[in-house]
C-alpha cells in the first residue's frame, strides 16, 4: 500500500490560482487511480476529481469542470490538482486518495492527511 501526502494548499483571493500535489511512496503508484476529494467545514466530503492509472480517463464534479485540472507525473511518483479561477466556495480541505486497481469504477483505500484551501472574497 501507498502513503499519500498532499501539499499545496494555501490561502488566495478570489480568482486566483493553486496547484495541490499528491506524492505517494511506493514503486507501484503508477498502477494506481487516484482521485481528489474535500471537505468544508460543517459540510461531507465531496468527490472533485479522479484520474485513472493511464491517465487517460478523467472525472471531475461539475462545479469545478474548466477550472480544476488533475494531471499525474509518473517520474515524480505525484498526481496534481491545478485549480485556477477560484471562488470562496472551494474552500475546503483537500485530500488525495488512491485506487490500487487503478480502473473504474474506483474503490479508494489509502487517504492522505489533507491540505486547507482557503479562497477570500
Amino acid at each position: 500500500q501507498v502513503q499519500l501526502v498532499e501539499s499545496g494548499g494555501g490561502l488566495v483571493q478570489a480568482g486566483g490560482s493553486l496547484r495541490l500535489s499528491c506524492a505517494a511512496s511506493g514503486r507501484t503508484f503508477s498502477t494506481y487511480a487516484v482521485g481528489w476529494f474535500r471537505q468544508a467545514p460543517g459540510k461531507e466530503r465531496e468527490f472533485v476529481a479522479a484520474v485513472n492509472w493511464s491517465g487517460e480517463n478523467t472525472y471531475y464534479r461539475g462545479s469545478v469542470k474548466g477550472r480544476f485540472t488533475i494531471s499525474r507525473d509518473y517520474a515524480k511518483n505525484t498526481v496534481y490538482l491545478q485549480m485556477n479561477s477560484l471562488k470562496p466556495e472551494d474552500t475546503a480541505v483537500y485530500y488525495c486518495a488512491a485506487d490500487p486497481a487503478g480502473v473504474e469504477p474506483f474503490e479508494y483505500d489509502c487517504w492522505g492527511q489533507g491540505t486547507q484551501v482557503t479562497v477570500s472574497s
